[in-house]
């Protein structure tokens, strides 16, 4: 009886490791673009993953990193030992060609049927993050959305942790998917390859800022659906105060250069209009005008107040408009 038990437990493990296998994605093309980020780690994990999925029978896999023109050699020094691991790239560019097109040209030298889209300064959490993703079922784009890894030196004085912190509820997926076409992002999405080829990100979008966005209405207009995962990766990467007001501003002025084409797909650019309309924009330059480089002061410093990080951005998005 306890030998035929066991039998029945071994052939349940057989038929579940067999179903598993049969409905995964056949291959996959992972990419990743990055620009003065260290991604050894990240590609090694993803590697070790991949290579465990592969030796389950005929899943396919090559990892490439784009670097779009990084300027710290070190970094570009740590990250040409990619080249070691096999079935990985590590492709070094001159020129910076932008976050669109870089994305683009990872496609362009991508080989396998579906291809799923890292950014540079994640990291992996989970041991089944490749096989969450390679054993989902349908033609949709899947977008697996990140988590804040903690970190208490951070805290008090880094403004995109506390940024990123007091956002966290934003991006678990059952808030992501009330508004699926919003709330995408480039940093960790799988999408067929075909889909991608015939609608590549615009390169317009060369600066920082709104270039997932406008894909994400992109796939809307073609009804294509966005499946919305709990398989998060971990944003660890905290830049400067400085660096970020600076990022944040590039992103404004991404956002009024394509305000047109971003209408409905901006919170920010709503309330510019309804400001707008309630006549009070004059008020809000006059504002920013006054106290626009303390407001930068306080954010740059080492007591940033996300108050004043909303207000220094709804002030500098109106005087764009002068």
């Amino acid at each position: 009886m306890v030998f035929l038990f066991i039998i029945c437990g071994i052939m349940f493990i057989f038929v579940v490791s067999f179903d598993t296998f049969f409905d995964m994605k056949p291959s996959l093309s992972i990419l990743i673009p990055t620009y003065n980020d260290e991604c050894y780690k990240l590609v090694s994990a993803l590697y070790e993953q991949a290579e465990r999925l592969r030796k389950l029978g005929t899943f396919e896999y090559e990892i490439i990193v784009a670097d779009d023109g990084s300027t710290s050699d070190f970094v570009i020094s740590e990250n040409k030992r990619i080249r070691e691991l096999p079935h990985c790239q590590y492709i070094l560019r001159e020129e910076n060609i932008g976050r669109a097109a870089i994305r683009n040209y990872l496609m362009s030298l991508s080989k396998h049927e579906w291809l799923l889209f890292i950014d540079s300064d994640m990291l992996v959490e989970t041991d089944s993050f490749l096989e969450n993703y390679v054993c989902e079922d349908g033609d949709c784009v899947f977008y697996g959305g990140y988590k804040v890894r903690k970190n208490d030196s951070e805290q008090a004085w880094n403004l995109r942790y506390l940024y990123e912190t007091a956002n966290e509820k934003r991006h678990l997926s059952t808030m992501r998917t009330r508004k699926p076409y919003r709330d995408f992002h480039t940093s960790n999405f799988m999408i067929a390859r075909h889909v991608m080829k015939a609608n590549p990100l615009d390169t317009r979008f060369r600066y920082y800022g709104y270039e997932d966005v406008f894909f994400g209405k992109r796939l809307a207009e073609l009804h294509i659906p966005i499946k919305h995962l709990d398989n998060p990766l971990l944003f660890s990467v905290f830049e400067s105060n400085a660096a970020f007001v600076e990022k944040t501003e590039e992103g404004l002025r991404t956002l009024f250069l394509f305000r047109e084409e971003l209408r409905g797909y901006s919170t920010l650019l709503a309330l510019y209009e309804r400001m707008e309309n309630l006549h009070l924009i004059r008020a809000m330059r006059f504002f920013h005008h006054v106290f626009g480089r303390l407001e930068r002061f306080i954010l740059c410093g080492r007591f940033p107040n996300l108050f004043f990080f909303r207000l220094y951005k709804l002030g500098y998005f109106t005087m764009l408009f002068l």
